[in-house]
């Protein structure tokens, strides 16, 4: 059957789905699935010009399950309940019907999924409403979030870190106008925090930044929970508080298959399921879904660190690699160098981007890489060290190009380019890591 499929059923990107899904926002029936759908997610852009992906409710359905199924594992593996005695926070994108096509709705798959949370959770559990979660301007959502849970029993918080670090700066200052007293840490004002479920972006490039800022609630560290989820469905969770690498979800409504990696743009590459893979070896993630999505590259690159059971580390994006000078430096790479140097340096990055230096042409000397990253509250660490260490780990084995350089960005730099370059704001809007061209990089330079 597998290879029946793989025979009929070639790869699709989304430039193959980009008229079925307009013609189903338009009302169209039985298109890629059965029945109507009328719940889109925008997975980059906008409704307007990004990728707008048709959700099922069956689909819609499974990550609910998704959902509750990574709580309830959680709370088995700990055997502590009191994350259910506080309330929950969750800091979903913004959703809204679609003008253009009347009965449809359309935004971030976290605002379509937490459109349909169970009653239960609501009603009990869920620390500001929808009508506040869905607020239009990111800033005044954020504002209104902290002023509505600085005096509440928040236990569990579920959102990118990225936007985390900003709602929590807001937060202690929204706290000590409140209550006149000062907020050093997130555990001054919600004491009982217990559980930080992260997505959208790499937990571990932020992870010693949250812990240092979330502080240590009744003197106990928070528990992290990384999620891997997009707008084609949601894939894995971390099932081990011990082990960072996450369980591959089988029970989602998704088929999988695995492209190696380079293999992806050759003419006929190998898919591979899940009983073929083998631990170490960069995939292209693509599936098969109950929204009628069918063998379609969801853009992202994994990793198996275990096979019984399925365990993946996601190791950035497809198109996530700078290879302009002949020697590829991969997004996963370029993180763990980060990382590296930031431990060196004592010092917690809060974004970065890498680009080729702005001098990359001239005759002289080997073109290299630039490195924009802002620290934070504003830390300057010893700059060639920070570079050497980058470029220990990168190994520049063909001495392609030369050592890298690090450009150190006034704090709140990457935050103020996105509210400059971007239409909207959301929780999925997010500095892109590298680029083989300038563009992002100078006009980041230009804001800092």
């Amino acid at each position: 059957m597998t290879r029946a499929f793989r025979e009929r059923v070639p790869l699709h990107t989304y430039d193959d789905l980009r008229e079925d899904a307009r013609r189903i926002r338009g009302g169209a029936e039985d298109v890629i699935w059965p029945g109507r759908m009328t719940h889109f997610a925008v997975s980059s852009g906008t409704a307007s010009d990004g990728k707008v992906i048709p959700l099922s409710q069956q689909s819609l359905a499974a990550t609910r399950r998704f959902s509750i199924g990574a709580g309830l594992h959680y709370l088995a593996e700990t055997g502590d309940p009191s994350f259910l005695f506080g309330k929950h926070l969750t800091l979903p994108g913004r959703i809204a019907e679609d003008d253009d096509f009347p009965g449809t709705h359309v935004g971030e798959v976290s605002g379509l999924v937490a459109e349909q949370a169970p009653s239960y959770f609501r009603n009990l559990l869920q620390a500001v409403p929808n009508e506040v979660a869905f607020m239009p301007g990111w800033n005044r959502k954020l504002k209104e979030i902290a002023r509505r849970t600085a005096r509440m029993d928040v236990r569990l918080v579920v959102m990118a870190p990225t936007w985390a670090l900003v709602l929590f700066e807001e937060l202690m200052a929204e706290y000590e106008r409140q209550t006149g007293r000062p907020a050093d840490t997130v555990a001054d004002v919600w004491p009982n925090l217990q559980v930080f479920i992260s997505g959208g972006v790499t937990l571990s490039s932020y992870r010693a930044l949250l812990e240092q800022t979330i502080g240590r609630p009744r003197g106990q560290s928070v528990d992290f929970l990384e999620t891997y989820g997009a707008s084609e469905g949601f894939f894995s969770f971390q099932s081990d508080q011990d082990d960072p690498s996450m369980l591959l979800h089988l029970g989602s409504e998704v088929f999988y298959e695995f492209v190696p990696l380079d293999q992806l743009d050759t003419g006929a590459p190998e898919r591979l399921t899940i009983g073929e893979v083998e631990t170490g070896v960069r995939y292209a993630l693509v599936v098969s879904n109950a929204s009628g999505l069918w063998a379609y590259r969801v853009g992202d690159v994994v990793r198996f660190t275990s096979l019984f059971p399925h365990k993946i580390e996601v190791a950035g994006r497809t198109s996530e690699m700078v290879d302009g000078y002949g020697e590829a430096v991969f997004g996963e790479e370029a993180r763990t160098a980060m990382q590296a140097a930031c431990r060196e340096a004592g010092a917690r990055m809060t974004d970065f981007h890498l680009a080729p230096h702005p001098d990359a042409d001239a005759e002289e000397g080997l073109p290299s890489h630039q490195w924009l990253v802002e620290f934070e509250d504003g830390a300057d660490p010893d700059r060639e060290r920070f570079a050497r260490v980058l470029d220990e780990l990168l190994l520049r084995e063909a001495e392609a190009f030369g050592a890298p350089t690090v450009e150190v960005l006034p704090s709140g730099t990457f935050y103020r380019w996105l509210q400059h370059e971007k239409e909207r704001v959301t929780g999925q809007t997010k500095v892109p890591r590298m680029s083989e061209e300038r563009d992002v990089a100078d006009s980041v330079m230009r804001v800092a």
